[in-house]
């Protein structure tokens, strides 16, 4: 039978900084793969503007670690050949790749060059607050230390439609580069009138020359790493027509099976829906809806209505296309997107996410691991083991919900006759001690179910008929089964 697939980000934003990550990565890879752990998001691969740049920061997409640019041969998380051997441990135990690309933009350019712009109100972009002017902005790659193996093309600022500052006059904002079809992009998200704009040589998709090189570039990276996947980063600022050809490609060259989820960063679900909708399904999305619900029940405590929880997700609406996590290294402390799932409700929060029948979970490394960093947060393996344990060996079959009390719920999976000892019962309480009448299956009569979460420590006997009560202790979660 096919077990429940789960994802890992296999990074947080302070990961140190040391070369050794990819190490890292072949070292985990056996003890994830047992704990149920099947695929793995994986950080940027390509150089960034220094040896401590996420990737976020991106400067030559074919250096993955091999040249001697911007300051190292080695990316923040090693070198090329460690890459290669970090995935080729995944591919011995059966865990698939999913690369993080960052195709929004480039940072650290060779040279500056002298162009026309003029600038933009940075909380409406369609609004001009100057007249025509040069500036000098960098924007031309030349990657000396690559020179032109595997690709010719250099950047300049004819690729890209905007940047952030300008060397001649130390100024920093918001510049619209002037100049034959030069626009910003229509096919984005709509916020600050238009969202093209993000940061850094924001690139330029009306550029026909810009779309070829880019799928290029992702066929390039499909053969040289041989991944089963992308993750796209920072999609709603990229023209929504190029990432449905940028996948489609992706699916011909690599086949249906090449896995690719879109960081479309909006809580509004009908914005989701017809991102969706406008990529032919081609991607999977992150529910950030989801998300935001997890963040406010970990800080509303009792007076968050949990039967609500999964009300306005995309998990609820589109389960297929939904890949469901707690939190993420721009959510975590600090970060660009910081909207914390309090600890106190963090394995609750897992509960709701690793054992339920819809949706594509991804643990974060920073939740798992820990966070480093002038603010560290402790990692929670203890409390997210017991979780992915259930996940892989009991969460089957066909699920009931009792959504029907406002702090405590549950559901039940009922199992399924490949797995004998599979079927679980979760309840979550986010106020006082309490407990949920919930059936089984009458197959299950007479059975003794303990807490897999170690919670509590008493014992539940099926009844004759199938029910029992399942308690649960107050600001707490329990998953009940079957211990074998």
């Amino acid at each position: 039978m096919k077990r429940n697939h789960t994802m890992m980000q296999f990074f947080e934003w302070h990961v140190k900084a040391d070369g050794k990550h990819w190490q890292r990565l072949m070292e985990r890879v056996p003890e994830l793969k047992r704990k149920g752990i099947d695929a793995l998001w994986i950080p940027p691969v390509t150089k960034g503007q220094s040896p401590d740049d996420t990737g976020y920061g991106v400067y030559d997409l074919y250096d993955l670690g091999e040249f001697n640019q911007k300051g190292a041969v080695r990316t923040k998380y090693g070198t090329k050949d460690e890459l290669l051997g970090a995935m080729a441990a995944c591919v011995k135990h059966g865990l698939a790749v999913y690369v993080d690309l960052v195709m929004n933009h480039k940072a650290g350019a060779d040279e500056t060059e002298l162009f026309k712009v003029v600038e933009v109100n940075p909380a409406n972009r369609n609004e001009v607050i100057s007249k025509p002017f040069d500036i000098e902005g960098w924007t031309k790659f030349t990657f000396n230390g690559r020179g032109n193996q595997y690709s010719t093309f250099k950047w300049n600022f004819e690729h890209f439609n905007g940047t952030d500052y300008d060397e001649k006059r130390d100024k920093t904002g918001i510049y619209r580069i002037l100049g034959k079809n030069k626009q910003w992009n229509e096919n984005v998200d709509d916020e600050f009138g238009n969202y093209d704009y993000l940061m850094f040589a924001n690139i330029d998709y009306n550029n026909p020359v810009v779309r070829e090189e880019m799928i290029r570039w992702g066929k390039w990276l499909v053969d040289t790493l041989q991944c089963n996947g992308f993750r796209l980063d920072a999609i709603k600022h990229i023209n929504h027509e190029f990432i449905r050809e940028f996948a489609t490609e992706m699916l011909k060259k690599r086949g249906q099976d090449f896995y690719i989820v879109g960081e479309f960063w909006k809580s509004d679900l009908k914005s989701c829906q017809k991102f969706l909708n406008t990529v032919d399904y081609k991607i999977d999305l992150f529910d950030v809806a989801l998300h935001y619900k997890l963040h406010n029940a970990s800080l509303a405590g009792s007076n968050y209505d949990l039967s609500t929880i999964f009300k306005d997700t995309l998990v609820n609406t589109h389960p297929l296309n939904s890949v469901t996590f707690v939190d993420n290294h721009d959510s975590q402390p600090n970060g660009a997107l910081e909207s914390w799932v309090e600890d106190g409700f963090k394995q609750m929060a897992y509960a709701l996410v690793l054992l339920r029948r819809d949706g594509y979970p991804c643990v974060f490394y920073g939740d798992y691991y820990g966070i480093e960093g002038d603010e560290s947060v402790e990692g929670k393996q203890a409390q997210i083991d017991p979780l992915l344990y259930a996940r892989y060996e009991k969460a089957y079959g066909d699920q009931q919900d009792y959504f029907n009390h406002p702090n405590t719920i549950g559901w039940v999976r009922l199992g399924t006759p490949e797995l004998k000892a599979s079927g679980c019962a979760v309840v979550i309480s986010n106020g006082k001690d309490g407990n949920k009448r919930m059936r089984v299956g009458q197959h299950r009569a007479g059975e003794l179910w303990t807490d897999l979460t170690g919670n509590r420590h008493d014992q539940v006997q099926i009844d004759p008929n199938g029910w029992a009560e399942f308690p649960v202790n107050g600001r707490s979660v329990s998953v009940w089964a079957l211990a074998k």
